[in-house]
């Protein structure tokens, strides 16, 4: 039964840090449009729908590596917070890296893009401390049994006796 409430704990935390890593995506890439002045305020409903998107993009490309990653710190009972924030940050190189072509003649990746990588890898490790703040922080204390109940201490022989409710 623990087991099932950890399972919607980490799908919680994977759920929040790739909302979070999704919002610093779209707000690094439109930063440029941010900046600018000259053309006015953002539409805040197309903002919704780019984050949505950006939320959509992040969750797809990243749910095998960010399994992958979260049975390996259930598994071992991994709880440090660097652990997690540099697993996101190899999720994120991960998911760029992904979206690259790979030229198998010179074994080099083409075109890859200095900022967007830098993007990709910060928001990895971002929301890998998000997913640390959620779920990381009780890695595998799903299998260690519980503590049993703790009864008070006997009340001393010459206590005045208490109030018994009547039978």
């Amino acid at each position: 039964m623990a087991l099932i409430g950890r399972l919607f704990v980490i799908l919680f935390g994977f759920l929040a840090a790739c909302l979070v890593a999704g919002m610093i995506v779209v707000g690094a890439v439109l930063f440029p449009e941010f900046s600018d002045f000259g053309t006015g305020s953002i539409d805040p409903d197309a903002l919704n729908i780019v984050l949505g998107f950006g939320f959509i993009f992040v969750s797809g490309f990243a749910l095998l590596p960010a399994m992958i990653v979260a049975a390996i710190t259930e598994a071992f009972s991994i709880r440090g917070a660097l652990t997690y924030a540099v697993g996101g940050a190899i999720i994120g190189l991960a998911c760029y890296l992904g979206l690259v072509p790979f030229d198998t003649a010179t074994l080099r990746f083409e075109g890859i893009v200095r900022r967007h990588l830098e993007i990709m890898t910060g928001a990895g490790i971002v929301g890998g401390v998000v997913y640390w703040m959620f779920a990381g922080r009780n890695a595998g204390a799903w299998r260690e049994p519980r503590r049993p109940l703790r009864l008070p201490p006997p009340l001393p022989a010459h206590s005045p006796p208490q109030d018994l409710p009547p039978s």
